[in-house]
């Protein structure tokens, strides 16, 4: 007797797997998590959708409102009684919808779904989408915490594609002011998509040899890094709900990040480890205090324990599954 394929899904994204970014890693993680009650297609948002079959899908899942905007366009003219779902990045929720970008807009209003990546995320919306919305936390397996870590320094890890939303100048500009015998490294791992920003941070690392700049590495190399870090640092200008947060907090290290929503989404707004973003000085005095003080170290660390549930595969696995359920529900497929 033969057993009927499970029904079909289509994830457009606009970044192949050679991005090396969070976006793709999200799609071929939930094709992974969707699986066996969907074979899920994945697509490059710049791809012809006539070419992915439409027709064979049973609803479409976008990865960003407006880059994915011909992508969500074409699959409500070719198929507009099938549902869909459009995932919002950080610069969907902070940049162009606040802006006013007709793209991004235009993608909120034909979802029957929006998914966001933190709960804070929920708030930024215009208020008629708000109801559409569905919270799925990203996850990781977890990691053994590293129990070899030195004693008596510090290791910090920023993990970002260098580009102005990431702020790594404020990262390289806490570091210039840390006292040199203060025993606190800073390593920087990620591509320099802004030349000038990476320029900066070769300079930097040239002229100072507690800091290092990696460029970009491969992820399962990054992972190992970040769970041998004593601290991850995110100073970024604008996040969704950054995948390198659930990576630190599911191996055991503690995260200081900048107070932007979609960080304190993540880490919730007690986290002890937040500082105003862009506020380099602020971010100087928290990991010199992390060096200084093992109870604070300790505090940043429980921080990021209460907050790993929201990280399991198995919770991001039942909160994707209700979004596409929600969906469904919204538009049923005839």
């Amino acid at each position: 007797m033969s057993v009927a394929p499970a029904p079909a899904l289509l994830l457009v994204t606009p970044y192949a797997a050679d991005a090396n970014n969070g976006n793709w890693r999200t799609a071929a993680r939930w094709s992974r998590l969707l699986a066996p009650g969907f074979r899920v297609l994945t697509r490059g948002s710049d791809e012809p959708l006539r070419d992915a079959r439409p027709d064979r899908a049973l609803a479409m899942i976008a990865l960003h409102a407006r880059r994915s905007r011909a992508a969500v366009k074409a699959w409500r003219e070719r198929t507009p009684r099938r549902p869909l779902i459009v995932v919002l990045t950080g610069t969907d929720l902070y940049r162009d919808i606040p802006d006013g970008d007709l793209d991004a807009l235009a993608s909120l209003d034909d979802a029957d779904v929006l998914v966001v990546l933190q709960d804070d995320a929920v708030r930024h919306l215009p208020e008629r989408h708000r109801p559409k919305a569905r919270v799925v936390y990203q996850s990781a397996n977890s990691l053994r915490p590293y129990a070899r870590k030195a004693a008596g320094r510090l290791h910090c890890l920023m993990v970002a594609h260098l580009r102005e939303e990431k702020d790594p100048g404020t990262a390289c500009a806490a570091w210039r002011t840390l006292p040199r015998e203060l025993p606190a490294t800073l390593t920087i791992v990620g591509a320099g998509l802004d030349p000038t920003l990476g320029a900066e941070a070769a300079a930097l690392a040239a002229a100072d040899r507690r800091v290092r700049w990696m460029g970009a590495r491969p992820h399962g190399w990054t992972r190992q890094a970040i769970r041998r870090a004593h601290l991850l640092l995110l100073p970024s200008r604008m996040e969704g709900g950054a995948n390198v947060i659930v990576e630190a907090v599911t191996a055991g290290t503690p995260v200081i990040a900048s107070r932007v929503s979609g960080n304190v989404g993540m880490l919730g707004d007690d986290h002890p480890g937040l500082f105003a973003a862009g506020d380099a000085g602020a971010l100087a005095r928290l990991a010199a205090r992390a060096c200084r003080e093992p109870s604070f170290l300790a505090a940043l660390t429980s921080a990021g324990e209460r907050r790993a549930p929201r990280f399991a595969p198995d919770a991001e696995r039942d909160a994707l599954r209700r979004a596409v359920e929600a969906a469904l529900a919204a538009r049923p497929v005839e």
